[in-house]
């Protein structure tokens, strides 16, 4: 099957648009542009909603907002933990009207659903495997949303100190919310124990599928993750990630 993907940049939206439809990749877009100015409109009349980092309750909200609310809720974070998520969920849901793959990544969140199997990288931040992993997603796994947090790399607020805390879920929008809180518990001088750590709180939030945290040279997993694999330009190779990791990373 041909996919076609584009690259666009809506304000803070750095999105991949990727599809078998091209007649889709516009109304992604168009999902994205509204979903923003009503988000952008929501705040404007509840500013606290930009700043809280704690959990809020809504009412009488468009849906980005109740989507948002709902997985900070689940997450236990403030709601813009998931904006992108968000965003990148309802440019899928809108895409399914068209296309039979459509997955979206909007500043390094994923939200994808397929009836083939599809390949995601894995960027975690300075580690040595950011770029050289990724997921082989399969129908069963879909709809799908992945998340990652970092606090050595990018510009997302992060309380922790993991190289990338990534997150499966079952939407992007929790997967983003669960990805802060869980590299927000990654911290401390005892790297073991922080990812430990991290694993454990991701074990307590509902809808969480499985995590996989770096810190420096340790890495853990919890649940089951998809299928592993090891990205080669447009190649890749099933791995096992005991074996795969560099001898200076080990697997906790």
């Amino acid at each position: 099957m041909k996919l076609t993907k584009v690259t666009y940049t809506i304000k803070q939206s750095k999105l991949t648009i990727e599809t078998d439809n091209p007649d889709s990749i516009k109304i992604a877009i168009d999902s994205v542009k509204k979903n923003r100015e009503q988000l952008e409109a929501y705040i404007r009349r509840n500013p606290e909603f930009l700043t809280s980092y704690e959990p809020l309750e809504v009412k009488d909200a468009p849906e980005i907002i109740q989507n948002m609310a709902q997985a900070a809720q689940q997450a236990k974070v403030g709601p813009m933990a998931a904006v992108a998520g968000a965003l990148a969920d309802l440019a899928v849901d809108a895409m399914l009207v068209k296309a039979r793959v459509a997955v979206v990544e909007n500043g390094g969140e994923i939200s994808a659903d397929s009836n083939t199997s599809i390949i995601v990288g894995l960027l975690a931040g300075t580690s040595s495997l950011s770029g050289k992993i990724g997921f082989r997603l399969k129908p069963k796994d879909f709809p799908i949303g992945i998340g990652t947090s970092s606090g050595t790399v990018g510009h997302a607020v992060s309380f922790g100190e993991a190289d990338a805390a990534t997150i499966i879920a079952d939407t992007a929008a929790l997967a983003d919310a669960a990805a802060t809180a869980v590299g927000n518990t990654v911290k401390g001088e005892d790297f073991e124990k922080s990812v430990q750590k991290g694993l454990e709180t991701a074990e307590t939030i509902p809808g969480v599928r499985s995590s996989f945290i770096i810190r420096g040279e340790y890495a853990g997993t919890v649940g089951k993750l998809p299928q592993l694999v090891k990205i080669e330009g447009e190649t890749w190779n099933n791995l096992n990630i005991q074996n795969y990791l560099p001898p200076k990373i080990k697997l906790i």
